[in-house]
């Protein structure tokens, strides 16, 4: 059985506003992240070279991403929920098969650092 861990947090935006910071956030987040013609944004990360891009559906608060870095690719699921003037953002990591359970609690620890970071710059949109 494959682990998996939801993260979900409530930001001060509405549903669209925030779904739109979420797509615009990558180089607020990390400085030399670029996007190129087929929609990927690369970028360094934690675990060398990365790539990172969105398919998303807006009217359905659908913002699912592929993650690329030198260990492991994730396909997350991400979802932006209306909670009246605020929106909840609601995140499942699904443990690659190329991570171990301690690689993959230590992504999760630096995750949720990451989550925080995209919490202040939807705020702030």
């Amino acid at each position: 059985m494959s682990r998996s861990r939801t993260i979900t947090i409530t930001v001060k935006k509405k549903t669209g506003d925030a779904f739109d910071a979420i797509l615009q956030a990558p180089p607020k987040m990390m400085p030399d992240a670029t996007i190129n013609n087929d929609g990927w944004w690369l970028f360094t990360g934690p675990h060398g070279k990365s790539q990172l891009k969105f398919n998303e559906n807006k009217s359905l608060g659908i913002l699912d991403y592929q993650f690329i870095d030198e260990e492991s690719t994730w396909n997350v699921p991400m979802r932006v929920v209306s909670n009246g003037d605020f929106s909840d953002v609601v995140i499942t990591l699904n443990k690659p098969d190329e991570l171990t359970d301690a690689q993959f609690d230590q992504r999760i620890s630096e995750i949720g650092d990451m989550v925080v970071s995209m919490k202040n710059i939807i705020e702030s949109y």
